[in-house]
């Protein structure tokens, strides 16, 4: 066995393990989760708005 072999080797078990990642990633009961994560950019400004009221409540008191 040589060089060549051993990087034959290494690079189908490399693509497999990419595949594996891609299948798990994009996999139907991953959605739930991939949802979330996508709308994260939009849920912070609805935390920023409640942080905001708040601070306008704190500052009446």
């Amino acid at each position: 066995m040589d060089i060549n072999e051993l990087r034959g080797i290494h690079t189908l078990l490399v693509m497999a393990a990419f595949f594996g990642i891609v299948w798990w990633a994009y996999s139907a009961h991953r959605k739930k989760a991939n949802d979330e994560a996508a709308h994260l950019p939009f849920d912070d400004d609805e935390v920023e708005k409640r942080t905001l009221e708040q601070e306008k409540t704190e500052k009446k008191q």
